[in-house]
This record gives C-alpha cells, structure tokens and sequence, in this order.
C-alpha cells in the first residue's frame, strides 16, 4: 500500500513538472485566440525561446538573464507574427506555420554553429538553471501523515516557474473576466466592428494580446531549457506547442477548463514514462512507441468530441478591415 502511495505520489509530482510548459503556452492562445488571432505558432515560440535562455544561461551563468532573452526571442517572434496578420492581413495559420518552421531549423542552425555540439547547448549548471524552491515548514511537516508528503513533496520542492504557471491561472481569469482589457479583449474576439466604433483601436488591442502570448511562451520555453532541462536539444519542445493549443480547444478558451486539460495530457505523458518497459498482463510488454504515443492518442479521441462541442470566438481567424 506503501510503495503504491508513493508511486501516486511520484506520478503527480511528474504531472505538476511537465504540465507548467503546456499551461503557460496554453494560457498564451487563451490571450491571442481571444483576441481573434489564431496562434498555431505556440511551438516555434517556445523553442526559439528555449534555445535562446539556454545559449544565454550558458554565455552569462544567470538563468535570469536567460529568461530574459527567451522572451524576448518569443515577442520577437510574435511581433512578426503580429505584423504579418494584424497590419499585413495575412493569413494566420501560415503564418503561425512559418513561425515554427523557421525556429525548428534557425535553432538547429544556431546551436551548431555557435556551441559546435551536434545541435545542443552546454550544459547548464548552477545559477544558470532554475533550482527548486522548498517552501516553508515543508522539511518540518515530511512526518505528519498524508498531508505532509503532500505538501513536502507534491507541491514544494518545484522550480520558480512551475509557481509562476500554477499562479498565471487564476491571474489570467482575472484579467479576461474582471477587468476592463479583459473585457476588450473578449468583445474584439468576438465583435471587432464594435470595439472599433467605441473608438479602441482594434489592432493595438490584438498587439497587446499578441506580444502577452510572447511572454508567456518565452517563460514556457525558457522553464524547458533552464529548469525541467539543463540545455537546449534540437526540437526539444517535441509538439508541446500543439498539446496546449489541442488543451485551449478542450478547454473551450477558458482558463480553468484549459488547466485540467493540461493537467490530463501532463499526466498521460507521465504515465507513458512509467509504462515502457512494464508487461501488461494477457499482451505482454507494449511497444515503446506506442506507449509514447499516448498524450497524444488522448488528444485525438478527445478532440474526436468527447467532450462537446468547442465553440470559438466568432472573429478568430478574421482579419479586421475597417469600413471607410
């Protein structure tokens, strides 16, 4: 009963750690997508943002001054992006796909030829990566029953940026749904012509929720890099972008339903870790590949429709042109 309480508690603990980055890029969409700019570019943000924290943690010894250059290579990116479908009209799924396709292979290209390591950075150690933080009294309550593993070792002992997505959910909640760039965030989403009439500024709205998705995907992809990781791999992100975008959808572009969609393809991901290698009784041992494919054969049945009918922002997709 132990050892089965103790490997719940090692499967959540894994679920927190890789559920941070598919909760901040996921929460990331929530601001473009509600905007009505679709970002199917989540993926090619985190990665240029994992690769620049890790060179630059790497060259200064400071996973701060890494975080900084993650995201400011992410808002880079979705400035461009911003440009080319808010000013330029363009059509937001190409470019969304540009935007992947240029950092899956300028990372590969930088790496190489900067750090001459077969598409990687040098390892990070010490202040260049992210330690974990124990929070008070955890060491003190490890012995009281139940709740004290809980605390000690479920929710202490993660790194800064797991706290930073644990506290961007109900942060993001609160901005869409309590205040007033919220409130203008939603209405151009879903009436652009209106907010317009108003007299508020379509496009500098949607640039204001283009270069949020920046920073929350350069936090995204610098924690890869710099704290769930100790350097930079080529493709390191691994489809991470396309999970959160799949757990928005789930979601139904609210932040907490997001969050338990998050959650569920953080935990199949670290269920299928656990599973390679065990014989299931009746089939025998499962091929890796298969079990590796599990978070995303999740997402596929639930995006087949078992959870309802998700229904976005009218304006998603639809670049704004104002009537003269």
């Amino acid at each position: 009963m132990a050892d089965a309480a103790l490997w719940l508690l090692s499967l959540l603990d894994s679920t927190i750690r890789l559920a941070a980055p598919l909760v901040l890029a996921a929460l990331a969409g929530l601001y473009s997508e509600r905007a009505g700019v679709i970002d199917i570019g989540l993926e090619g943000k985190m990665l240029a943002a994992a690769f620049a924290a890790a060179a630059t943690a790497a060259v200064t010894g400071s996973a701060w001054l890494g975080l900084l250059a993650g995201i400011a290579a992410s808002c880079l990116l979705a400035g461009v992006h911003g440009f080319a479908c808010i000013s330029q009209k363009g059509n937001q799924v190409v470019s969304g796909m540009a935007i992947n396709t240029i950092a899956l292979g300028l990372t590969a290209v930088l790496a190489s030829a900067w750090f001459a390591m077969g598409g990687r950075t040098p390892s990070l150690e010490g202040a260049a990566r992210f330690g974990e933080v124990t929070l008070p009294l955890a060491g003190t309550l490890s012995g009281v029953p139940v709740l004290g593993p809980i605390y000690a070792d479920l929710i202490s002992g993660h790194t800064l940026l797991v706290y930073v997505a644990v506290a961007m959910v109900p942060l993001t909640a609160w901005v869409v749904y309590r205040t007033r760039f919220g409130l203008r965030l939603r209405a151009v989403g879903e009436n652009p012509a209106a907010v317009d009439t108003a007299g508020i500024s379509v496009p500098a709205l949607r640039y204001r929720a283009v270069l949020v998705t920046g920073v929350l995907c350069g936090i995204a992809g610098a924690y890869l890099s710099t704290a769930q990781g100790a350097a930079f791999q080529e493709n390191m992100t691994a489809g991470k972008g396309f999970l959160a975008l799949a757990a928005l959808i789930l979601g139904k572009w609210r932040p907490w339903p997001t969050l338990a969609a998050c959650l569920l393809f953080a935990a199949a991901d670290a269920l299928q870790t656990r599973l390679q290698g065990v014989p299931v009784p009746g089939i025998g041992e499962v091929p890796v590949q298969l079990i590796e494919a599990l978070p995303y054969i999740v997402t596929v049945v639930l995006l087949a429709g078992f959870v309802g009918r998700a229904v976005p922002p009218r304006a998603l997709g639809l670049p704004y042109v104002k009537d003269r």
